[in-house]
Parts: structure tokens; C-alpha cells; sequence
């Protein structure tokens, strides 16, 4: 008996996850996110972000949204020992918890700072025309941080913005809570922007990439 496409959506996804590994650093990390409620990338997401910093050769990332440092564990495994990711959070326990994770990894101090405050504050002290690659996880300021993200990506970098579609509630147009109509929003204004050509990907909870145009 052939399964009906909700089936077979579930599956691919179930795959996609079980198709990367996690090793015990990721999974402490994310274990130590659920004890505090973090928003950390799906083992599938993680390893996109890791398989995109090495097709850039990315030298310089900024992630927005540290959560328990998941994220950042998948970006450094792909990044060359030069490169250097500026991980940003708004929460302190956040950044704390993530420090302690990249340094019972052994990742040396000079391939990573860690910053706390308040993200779009932060983002706009960040240097025009500097990074190759720039992941968005919070939906708070999103379009504010996605303008910001264009001044700070060299020509031809990438934007990263996770967990866009939010596990499927922002295709429901019912769904208008503030978080649900950020996200669509941002789609629609990336989407239309002559600056961006982008494409959504349902892996995750969905994520959008969009490259600099020259």
C-alpha cells in the first residue's frame, strides 16, 4: 500500500536528520540547550551550515543566535583553522554554556569570540563588507537584521536565516502571531528584493538562503 505524501514528507525529513552525525559535543550541547530553552539548528541544519562554510571557504561567519552553541560546533567543523565565527546572543547563560562546550572541544580561543547584548546593537557595530557567510536564528528585529546582514556580507556571501518557516506555521496564513508573521514577511521582502536571489529549503524547521548580488 503506497503511503500518502504526509508520509513521505516525514520520512525524507526523518532521513535528512538521521543523515548527519552528531558527536558527543554536539549532543551535550543540545542536551545542555533543552535544560534552558535554547533555539539550536537541527542535526540536519547543522550540517548544511557545515557543508556551506566549506563550499564558501567561508574566512569570516557571524551567527546570530548562539542558542547552546550547536550552531557554532557545526560552523567550526567546516571552517579552516584561519577562519574566525562571531557568534552573538542576547542571552548570558547562552553564551556561557556555549564558551564551555568549544573549549571541552579543544577549539582554540582564536577561532571563535563569543558576544552577549542586544543583537541588533551588536550587528551594527560589525564592519560594512566583511563576512562570507551570516546565519539569522531569532525572529526578534529579523527585517532589521536582514538589512544589516546586506551591509556586512562581502559581494556573493551568504545569508542563512533558520527555522524561516517555523516547522510549517508560517505557510499557514491562520497563523498570526507575531513570530509566524515576521518570518513571512522577511520571506516576501527577500524574495522581492533585486539585492538577494534566494531560495527556501524545507529542511529543519525551513531555512532560506540568499546570496549577495554584486
Amino acid at each position: 500500500m503506497l503511503k500518502d505524501s504526509t508520509s513521505l514528507r516525514t520520512d525524507m525529513n526523518a532521513y535528512a536528520e538521521s543523515f548527519a552525525h552528531e558527536d558527543y559535543f554536539k549532543q551535550q550541547a543540545r542536551a545542555n540547550g533543552q535544560e534552558v530553552g535554547a533555539t539550536d539548528p537541527t542535526a540536519a541544519v547543522g550540517n548544511f551550515l557545515k557543508f556551506t562554510a566549506q563550499l564558501l571557504k567561508a574566512k569570516s561567519v557571524v551567527e546570530i543566535g548562539t542558542g547552546s552553541g550547536v550552531g557554532g560546533l557545526w560552523l567550526l567543523s567546516g571552517m579552516s583553522d584561519d577562519a574566525v565565527l562571531t557568534t552573538i546572543d542576547s542571552e548570558r547563560e547562552h553564551s556561557k554554556i556555549a564558551r564551555t562546550v568549544f573549549e571541552d572541544a579543544d577549539i582554540s580561543s582564536t577561532k571563535y569570540r563569543i558576544i552577549t547584548g542586544k543583537l541588533i546593537e551588536v550587528i551594527g557595530k560589525l564592519a560594512d563588507n566583511s563576512y562570507d557567510l551570516i546565519i539569522i536564528r531569532p525572529a526578534l528585529d529579523l527585517f532589521d537584521m536582514v538589512q544589516e546582514s546586506h551591509r556586512l556580507l562581502k559581494t556573493g556571501g551568504l545569508l542563512i536565516i533558520d527555522q524561516v518557516l517555523s516547522g510549517g506555521k508560517v505557510v499557514d496564513p491562520t497563523q498570526r502571531d507575531p513570530e509566524s508573521i515576521a518570518r513571512r514577511d522577511v520571506i516576501k521582502v527577500v524574495k522581492e528584493d533585486e539585492r538577494w536571489t534566494a531560495t527556501v529549503i524545507p529542511i529543519g524547521a525551513g531555512i532560506l538562503v540568499a546570496n549577495k548580488l554584486p
